[in-house]
């Protein structure tokens, strides 16, 4: 694989990447959007590494000099903080008919944009994406979910995996400060 480092910063907003390892970074993300869509979860949980940590942190509005502080730390409340093991017993859940919120299932579509990916040393990949989750449920609920999810992928076996990497790391970032929704039952 050959990089370029981005210009005058390490965490700059114009990466390059070659375009073989982002067509296949994009095509990865799609084709997990599509299984989710599919409710093929649990082809989808298959994407994730056996070490992963699935987060989603609240976020508060700050004024300008506190924008540091919008996004709640590591070791702060989040509305979703999960490993594999405990991701597993949501598709165990979603996929039984005994989830509530889930029965009858949710109809989805999600849209993944700006994706945009850095190679690490250690051969991982720094993927950052926006993504936009459209939720519709029984005959008049709506919801939507808009955000930002940053991601490591680790290079995969796909004769083993069936996918070029696997999800080692994910944090999902929502605009919104305040849920809408009246559950985050649908995944991210």
């Amino acid at each position: 694989m050959t990089t370029t480092e981005p210009v005058n910063a390490v965490n700059s907003v114009f990466r390059t990447v070659d375009v073989g390892t982002q067509h296949n970074v994009e095509q990865f993300l799609y084709a997990e959007a599509d299984l989710l869509d599919s409710h093929r979860y649990k082809e989808w949980i298959e994407m994730f590494a056996d070490d992963v940590r699935y987060r989603a942190p609240t976020r508060m509005t700050r004024t300008n000099r506190e924008r540091h502080h919008e996004i709640a730390a590591d070791d702060e409340s989040a509305f979703i903080d999960d490993n594999k093991y405990f991701s597993r017993g949501r598709v165990r859940r979603y996929t039984s008919g005994l989830s509530w919120s889930e029965e009858p299932p949710s109809r989805t579509r999600r849209q993944i944009t700006n994706i945009r990916v850095t190679l690490k040393d250690s051969g991982e990949l720094d993927v950052t994406s926006h993504f936009y989750v459209y939720r519709s449920r029984l005959a008049t609920h709506q919801d939507w979910f808009v955000g930002e999810r940053f991601d490591v992928l680790r290079p995969a076996d796909t004769a083993v995996t069936g996918y070029p990497y696997t999800i080692c790391s994910r944090k999902i970032v929502l605009q919104q400060t305040k849920l809408l929704a009246p559950s985050i039952s649908v995944f991210l």
